[in-house]
């Protein structure tokens, strides 16, 4: 599996850890990830810590996601990052619309 979905314990955090290659052929997985929110607003928690590609694709898919969620969650959190995955999200400006650790 390339996707995992998980809910924290106390429901306030939605884990959704990729690895591999975080491309277009997640894109119905991704989506269907974060599709039923629960209404505890939780922070979401987009873990790359295994993904060695990120293609444009996924940078819409997060764009996407984003605007979906709107404010049905607190904050979209970016962890976990190699360098090689951070500087592409650097350049592309991501720090700017989520929080990047």
């Amino acid at each position: 599996m390339t996707l995992h979905r998980q809910f924290s314990t106390d429901g306030k955090e939605l884990i959704i850890a990729i690895k591999g290659k975080f491309d277009f052929s997640l894109v119905q997985e991704f989506r269907q990830a974060y599709q039923d929110i629960d209404a505890q607003q939780p922070t979401v928690l987009i873990d790359l810590r295994e993904v060695d590609y990120l293609d444009s694709s996924a940078l819409g898919m997060l764009l996407n996601m984003r605007k979906s969620l709107g404010k049905s969650v607190k904050a979209i959190h970016i962890i976990n990052c190699r360098p090689e995955v951070r500087s592409i999200l650097d350049i592309s400006r991501f720090d700017k619309l989520f929080v990047i650790e």
